[in-house]
């Protein structure tokens, strides 16, 4: 039995809050695009050759369809695409680049290009990143070399996947030059000079190809950056930039608020929202190329329930101010702190080491069943949605931040304008579609055995939904904190 119809000891045992929502079918609908989960971030590239690696994007592909993928360190050294003769002549390798995209595209997966980091033999000096993979962030010691890097690099593509391919494509210089993914100095104008060349070289090869930045952490640098491609006539199809759930107001508003996690992402996102429409380039597409609720690994949070409230909400307030998101990450096959050392260690991914499940995992598995049109709603706590066949999908939640947990929740719902009999209700909470009581029940193995995973990868499954009668076009639901439901009106 599903944690809405909850006992009634738990009832009486723990306060709970109530809301009723009136389902106005009838009340005015917007254009609802999937835009959370078209695209997913990645460790870096050369894991993509890893089958682990693949089996999880082909998971997460098929229950949410997601058609672009962003990853670091295309040009690290151990992709192999760069190097120098001993008379300093550039000699070009792209059989690892072909095997990585070729694995992407063979999953119906597109890159979202990153052109980063820089290659030893092309740096200016040597600048490693404290990642475990140490990348180097320096500047090219030579502009010449490094457009030449980016016009075979691109033409190669083309000459491999087509133009009609590579059109649809994105490519963004470099990943938070304003933080220490980036050696150049000034940061911020040796950035330009980088956006510049890079640009250039990219649209030379080809202007119907998408280029873009400035992949700012913390929402910083998109007007100043929109303001320098105007005046130096630089191209530009779209803006990216990256916040997280836990990011300081001082480093993304400085200012001294005290956000909540559930609200920061998206109060970044309107900041860069409303700095493109009032620059001179006021109709470029918004690409949030990182996000997730915590940059840092904690557990509570990524690895638990608490990620589907979050997402939610966090879907219900970016809607309409954002072309893309791309969730940080997919998998947590992803070695920037080092080797994975436990399944369940506060990794950013979707699925856990072993290809297993999170609770992330089951939520966007409900977020994808929700309709293109949204129907409004009187509630930060619900989204209404209708799909083409008119039929009405509801999510609905109960937040609670992850140090505190909240009471029990119960929803009442109201249909108008409609007369469905019954309702499919499946629900993500901790008792349901999350894997860690069966992890914990095993004893929580640091190294899972084969029969162990199997076991998980069963546990973390979720349960067919279930069917409700409603009762005068009234349904009543229990929502346990951290629950995410999906409800689906036949």
């Amino acid at each position: 039995m599903l944690a809405l119809l909850l006992p009634t000891s738990c009832l009486f045992a723990t306060a709970q809050t109530s809301e009723t929502l009136v389902l106005d079918a009838s009340a005015p609908a917007h254009p609802f695009p999937h835009f959370w989960e078209q695209m997913f971030g990645s460790g870096r590239a050369v894991l993509a050759l890893r089958d682990s690696y693949r089996r999880d994007m082909r998971d997460v592909k098929q229950i949410t369809d997601f058609k672009y993928v962003r990853f670091h360190a295309i040009f690290h050294d151990e992709v192999g695409i760069y190097n120098e003769d001993e008379q300093g002549q550039p000699q070009y390798n792209f059989s690892y680049l072909d095997q990585i995209y070729d694995g992407l595209l063979a999953a119906g997966v597109r890159p979202f290009v990153e052109l980063s980091f820089m290659p030893k033999k092309l740096a200016s000096k040597e600048m490693l990143h404290a990642f475990w993979y140490k990348p180097n962030v320096a500047p090219p010691k030579d502009y010449g070399k490094w457009d030449d890097l980016i016009t075979e690099f691109t033409k190669h593509l083309i000459e491999r996947y087509g133009i009609d391919e590579v059109r649809q494509w994105y490519f963004e210089v470099w990943n938070e030059p304003n933080l220490d993914f980036w050696g150049g100095e000034p940061r911020q104008s040796s950035y330009w000079e980088l956006y510049d060349h890079t640009a250039r070289a990219i649209k030379k090869v080809n202007q119907a190809l998408r280029i873009g930045g400035p992949s700012t952490a913390q929402a910083g640098w998109a007007d100043a950056f929109l303001q320098h491609c105007a005046e130096s006539h630089v191209p530009v199809d779209f803006v990216s930039s990256h916040v997280y759930g836990n990011d300081k107001s001082e480093d993304v508003f400085n200012s001294h608020e005290s956000i909540p996690r559930n609200l920061m992402v998206c109060r970044a996102v309107k900041k860069v929202h409303d700095q493109i429409k009032g620059s001179s380039m006021p109709n470029l597409p918004l690409i949030w190329s990182e996000f997730n609720a915590s940059y840092m690994n904690e557990p509570a949070v990524t690895d638990r329930a608490y990620m589907g409230p979050w997402m939610a909400d966090t879907i219900r307030q970016c809607d309409g101010i954002v072309d893309l998101m791309s969730y940080w990450t997919f998998s947590d096959v992803f070695e920037e702190q080092g080797v994975v050392r436990t399944p369940f260690y506060g990794g950013f991914g979707l699925i856990a080491a072993g290809g297993i499940p999170k609770p992330a995992f089951n939520a966007f598995k409900l977020l994808h069943g929700l309709g293109d049109q949204r129907i409004a709603l009187n509630s930060d706590s619900a989204l209404l949605t209708r799909k083409k066949d008119g039929t009405l999908v509801l999510a609905v939640w109960n937040y609670a931040p992850p140090e505190k947990e909240g009471s029990a929740k119960t929803v009442t719902l109201k249909v108008k304008g409609a007369q469905p009999q019954q309702a499919l209700v499946s629900v993500v909470d901790p008792q349901h579609g999350d894997v860690h009581p069966a992890y914990e029940g095993m004893g929580s193995p640091r190294y899972p055995t084969s029969a162990q995973l199997r076991d998980l990868k069963k546990a973390a499954e979720l349960a067919p939904a279930e069917t409700r009668p409603l009762t005068n076009g009234e349904l009543t639901l229990t929502l346990p904190s951290y629950a995410l439901a999906l409800v689906t009106l036949k």
